[in-house]
């Protein structure tokens, strides 16, 4: 198939117009907050003007390069929003990942400036300036010895005009991947593709009339790129630090927060303590997304048992951010189990397929990768030419998960293409072994893995952690999962653990599960 040439015409869509528009729009309402300070869309709108002028003197410019190593706090969205506006490309950087590996983002991404939240990363942005050898600006919220105070700069800058240079392909975010299946690589997200991403959510998530929105999980992740969305519909984000039971009960009674983004380890958290949440008045919370990982449907039942049926799943990945699909409120429905394990229908702009090796589409009910098509597909891996050539083979962006598809549309993904486990010419799926265990009444999470085995190439390993006061036998374990999905699923081998390891974003880590194991061996699954 030959490439196709878009006309410029029909190219359109920047962030930058959707913030400016929001704050034109939105004026007295407020925007975002934090328990210690908050901002109007017109503050904030000030606020960004004047930082914008800030940028600007230090030599900032569309096709520059930011870097943000920052807490959820209110008082950094005016500079990310002002990069955004300005064309300034924008890398988070993950604030829980070593300092070698924020060395590594900030050099691969080629950065000329980096944004520290110095109440929290002051000492650590030093050293990363001190390292790194392209010298770029020093910047800060609040006051860190050498570098400059974005926020007090802003307060007696002139405000600059807020206008859009930006053209839809330029780079908005540059976006390094978690690194659960390899070492991280730097996701192109231009403003097209985010301005896709915006009004599909926007539109398709069913957001509450007036958006209080609880911003939990990282800004330098899915919480960030979701505040696009919340903008759009002039509704407040309230930026919580990390995640403590007690805490988000308290802030979600005391603000009336009604919609948030949680990924599953935290949801269990929240209804595991059960005696901490039924103290608060959580009545408010009108819309639950969660994604960013599997959820057992065993574990999202009683989510919904706890929470009232306030759940929206969405399906997505840096290269396809946040909506490839959406399991809505109405298709969380308990007289339909069968439903809670899928990850819902397509959006309704992406051409989703799936496609088996050969690139042909499957047959319903068949596995086969998603793949997909559209304007909120990236534009790449940054200076990575031959793995953007593989992430779009034939015309199509490979997302590597796989999936079957129900008659009536619904998506259930499998698992990572990466996680197969082949044992004894079976084809096992983590997350089918996952699911069975999770529906054991013992059992809070499992994480499973392939382990080298002599007769069976690999063997199939479990490892579990128990709910509170439970306690189970290994082999009653197997014996479970036998009668739930067949024996070449049972376990040859299970872990009971304290805790299993987890990424940055509360993500099963299964990579850090298998290191042990394959470390001494000639190829590696990982």
């Amino acid at each position: 198939m030959q490439p196709v040439t878009v006309p410029a015409v029909s190219r359109g869509g920047s962030v930058a117009q959707i913030i400016i528009d929001a704050i034109h729009r939105f004026g007295p309402r407020l925007a975002v907050s934090d328990g210690n300070m908050s901002m109007t869309y017109a503050e904030l709108g000030d606020a960004i003007a004047r930082t914008m002028t800030v940028f600007s003197d230090l030599g900032l410019k569309r096709g520059s390069a930011i870097a943000v190593l920052t807490t959820n706090r209110a008082a950094v969205w005016p500079s990310i929003c002002a990069a955004n506006i300005m064309g300034v490309r924008y890398t988070p950087i993950h604030p829980m990942s070593s300092e070698d590996d924020q060395l590594f983002v900030c050099q691969d991404a080629e950065i000329d400036a980096l944004l520290v939240d110095g109440r929290k990363f002051g000492e650590r942005g030093q050293a990363l300036i001190g390292r790194l050898t392209n010298t770029p600006q020093f910047l800060s919220i609040d006051s860190v010895p050498g570098a400059v105070d974005i926020v007090a700069s802003a307060a007696t800058a002139a405000p600059a005009q807020l206008v859009d240079p930006t053209e839809p392909e330029d780079l908005v975010w540059l976006i390094y991947t978690g690194g659960t299946t390899g070492r991280s690589k730097g996701v192109m997200l231009s403003h097209r593709c985010v301005a896709a991403m915006t009004s599909i959510i926007a539109s398709e998530w069913e957001w509450p009339a007036e958006i209080r929105f609880a911003a939990v999980t990282p800004i330098s992740h899915a919480a960030g790129i979701t505040l696009y969305p919340v903008m759009l519909r002039g509704g407040c984000a309230h930026f919580l630090n990390g995640f403590e039971v007690e805490n988000f009960c308290s802030e979600v009674q005391e603000f009336s927060l009604n919609s948030t983004f949680l990924v599953p380890t935290i949801i269990s958290l929240l209804v595991e303590a059960k005696d901490v949440r039924e103290r608060f008045d959580l009545s408010s919370l009108e819309l639950v997304i969660y994604g960013a990982a599997p959820i057992s449907p065993s574990q999202l039942k009683a989510a919904m048992e706890a929470l009232g049926p306030i759940f929206l799943q969405l399906y997505g990945q840096t290269e396809v951010p946040q909506v490839i699909s959406i399991l809505r409120k109405a298709d969380h429905d308990l007289s339909r189990p069968d439903l809670l394990g899928s990850c819902g229908k397509p959006n309704a702009i992406s051409t989703v397929r799936l496609l088996d090796s050969h690139g042909q589409e499957v047959p319903v009910g068949e596995p086969g990768e998603i793949c997909v098509r559209g304007t909120l597909c990236c534009s790449g891996y940054w200076k990575q030419p031959e793995l953007t050539a593989a992430l779009f083979k034939d015309d199509w962006l490979h997302t590597g998960d796989v999936a079957i598809r129900d008659k009536q549309g619904f998506l259930y993904i499998v698992d990572r293409t990466k996680d197969l486990i082949i044992t004894g010419g079976f084809n096992i799926y983590p997350r089918e072994v996952e699911d069975a265990l999770s529906s054991h009444p013992s059992v809070l999470m499992a994480g499973v893995i392939g382990v080298p085995d002599p007769k069976w190439g690999e063997a199939v390993k479990a490892f579990v952690k128990l709910r509170e006061g439970c306690s189970v036998e290994a082999e009653e374990l197997q014996e479970h999962v036998k009668a739930c999905r067949g024996a070449p699923w049972a376990p040859k081998s299970v872990e009971f653990m304290e805790q299993l390891p987890l990424t940055g974003l509360g993500k099963l880590d299964r990579k850090a599960l298998r290191a042990p194991y394959w470390k001494d061996q000639s190829r590696s699954v990982t």
